[in-house]
C-alpha cells in the first residue's frame, strides 16, 4: 500500500475513533410555528433540521445532513421500525459506482454509515439515522436518508414510537 494511501485511512479511523462514544449534538428546544401533533418528526431539507414536536408549538431542533440534489423528495411516511446498531449493506448500485466498499458492515462498528440507531421510514429504504460521519451534518451528501449527529439520533429514538407521523418537507419553518 503506497504510504499517502495509509496515511490518509489512518486519519480517517482517528476521525471515526473520535466519535466512537457520546459525539457532538446540535439539539435545542424551539417553538415553532406549525401545527402537528406531539410525537410528530418533521424533516425539514430546506432548514436541514429535524423538529420533533412535543407541545402545542413546541419542538426539539436537531440538524441534520440532508439529500443530494438528485435524490430530492418529499411525503408524509410514519415510522415502521427502530434498530440499536444498525447493520449497513449497500445497495448493488452503490458497489457498483464505488467497488470499494464492503458488502456488509455490521452494528456497531465505528465505519457502519448508519451511525447508533436507525428509525425506518415506511416500507421504503430511506431512514433517520445516525453517521460515522458527524462532519457532515448540514451538508447536501445522502442518496435520501435523513443523517444526525449520533447522540441526537439516540435521543430522537428514545423519544419516537413505532407508528409517529414523519412528515418530509422543503418547506422552511420560523422558530424562535
Amino acid at each position: 500500500m503506497p504510504k499517502q494511501a495509509h496515511a490518509q485511512q489512518s486519519f480517517e479511523d482517528f476521525l471515526r475513533g473520535l466519535f466512537r462514544g457520546p459525539g457532538p449534538s446540535g439539539r435545542q428546544n424551539v417553538k415553532i410555528f406549525t401545527n402537528h401533533a406531539p410525537g410528530t418528526i418533521i424533516v425539514s431539507f430546506g432548514d436541514r433540521r429535524l423538529y420533533y414536536m412535543t407541545g402545542k408549538g413546541s419542538a426539539i431542533s436537531y440538524p441534520i445532513a440532508i439529500p443530494k440534489p438528485q435524490a430530492r423528495w418529499a411525503g408524509v411516511s410514519h415510522v415502521s421500525r427502530k434498530v440499536e446498531n444498525p447493520t449497513w449493506t449497500p445497495t448493488p448500485q452503490m458497489r457498483r459506482e464505488n467497488p470499494k466498499l464492503p458488502a456488509f458492515v455490521p452494528g456497531g462498528d465505528p465505519r457502519n454509515p448508519l451511525g447508533a440507531r436507525a428509525l425506518y421510514l415506511g416500507d421504503t429504504l430511506y431512514r433517520i439515522h445516525g453517521t460515522d460521519a458527524p462532519w457532515l451534518i448540514g451538508d447536501q451528501v445522502s442518496r435520501g436518508c435523513v443523517r444526525m449527529y449520533n447522540d441526537d439520533v439516540i435521543d430522537l429514538y428514545n423519544r419516537t414510537r413505532i407508528g409517529a407521523k414523519v412528515v418530509i418537507t422543503w418547506d422552511r419553518f420560523r422558530t424562535i
